[in-house]
């Protein structure tokens, strides 16, 4: 045998590196499979020792509390606690993610601002919220701001005779009708004005006058819900004090109040940081393009900068997404009554834990997919077409 084939030979398997690579993954993924094993050999063990139920048949049984604000009575079944539960989530959730990224983007704005007033005050509220605990933000928010410097409800702030707002929570004006058909409406309206803003850029590209695009789409929706409203003879209510409580309009939760506004604060304060860097990582020479076409700094940062930075800054506000649907959870502690506190309140009333709390588990589990989902849609969405 001539040295070259030697060389050449493959070497044993006991000493082939590829081999012992997947030799040595089968034996972790073994030992972690043993561990779960063991582990689900205990709970096993340990149910049948405290005959304690692992089953879901708890969701039919009455609840046995009331959930403020609502027709939910003592004999509604838990299955329907948990659901008012994931819809006040997801009413934290939607509400907070749309305010956190206005605010956020306005302050991630401000920081960049040549003002020395407006930067300095945009700098000073990221710093402070942005190192404050959130859960200590959200109890000073309820104890000390809606419960203690908010009057009582005889004495109540009833700005513009619009709002009536009190230690009993905020009331505002709402309409009176089908929210679901207005909702369907909206989103008609959006995709209608979806298709018109593309027909409408292809003739701005097609002849090289300025797209009205943006117009066009406002007018669509607000005329959609015009007409809505009108032929369904929807109409206002306001809000006003009556006895204890308010009539009319729409009444939020004083917890309810008190976590928005921690939640916004908090999450506002890191979109704003994202902004901010965003903004700065987008080259300076698109700013110079722009200055030269004697752009605004309005028009500047509305047409050229922000559609660049956002597509930067997608991934990590869609980070910040996920952070705030979960923090909603901290809501248990003034007594909001999102998924958390449902699952709280329903163990305390004699519900097997370990199913309860796995429901809560996986609720808040499939929330966090759909909102990725829904940030990678748009991340791909904003992504750079490489040629």
């Amino acid at each position: 045998m001539s040295p070259l084939s030697s060389v050449s030979a493959r070497p044993k398997f006991w000493r082939d590196v590829r081999f012992l690579r997947w030799v040595f993954q089968l034996l972790v993924l073994a030992v972690v499979f043993g561990i779960l094993y063991w582990i689900y050999g205990n709970y096993q063990t340990n149910v049948e020792r405290s005959a304690v139920p692992t089953d879901f048949g708890f969701l039919d049984n009455p609840a046995s509390f009331t959930i403020p604000g609502t027709d939910f009575d003592q004999s509604s079944p838990v299955s329907a606690a948990f659901v008012r539960g994931f819809q006040n989530t997801m009413l934290v959730a939607v509400v907070g993610i749309i305010f956190s990224t206005i605010v956020g983007t306005l302050v991630g704005i401000a920081r960049l601002s040549k003002n020395f007033l407006v930067k300095t005050l945009a700098s000073a509220y990221v710093e402070i919220i942005r190192n404050l605990p959130l859960l200590l933000l959200i109890t000073f928010m309820n104890l000390a701001v809606v419960l203690q410097t908010f009057p009582r409800i005889e004495n109540a702030w009833q700005p513009f005779d619009l709002f009536v707002i009190s230690n009993r929570g905020l009331a505002l004006p709402w309409f009176e009708g089908s929210g679901l058909i207005l909702l369907l409406i909206f989103a008609a309206s959006i995709v209608v004005s979806l298709v018109v803003m593309k027909i409408e850029r292809a003739r701005a590209d097609r002849t090289g006058q300025k797209s009205r695009a943006g117009i066009f789409a406002i007018l669509i929706i607000f005329g959609f819900l015009l007409v809505g409203w009108m032929l369904l003879d929807y109409s206002w209510t306001l809000p006003f004090v009556d006895g204890r409580g308010t009539t009319g309009g729409l009444r939020m939760d004083p917890s309810f109040f008190a976590l928005i506004v921690a939640l916004v604060l908090y999450t506002s304060s890191h979109v704003a940081e994202i902004v901010r860097g965003s903004i700065q990582a987008v080259h300076k020479g698109q700013g110079e393009a722009a200055d030269a076409l004697a752009l605004s700094p309005g028009q500047k940062m509305r047409i050229i900068i922000l559609p660049q930075a956002f597509r930067i800054a997608m991934p990590a506000i869609g980070n910040q997404y996920l952070n705030l649907t979960k923090n909603s959870s901290l809501g248990a502690t003034i007594s909001y009554f999102e998924l958390t506190q449902i699952a709280q309140i329903t163990v305390g009333n004699g519900s097997p834990a370990v199913p309860a709390f796995t429901l809560t588990l996986f609720i808040y589990l499939a929330i966090s997919l759909v909102t990725s989902l829904i940030v990678n849609f748009f991340n791909r969405r904003l992504a750079l077409v490489e040629r």
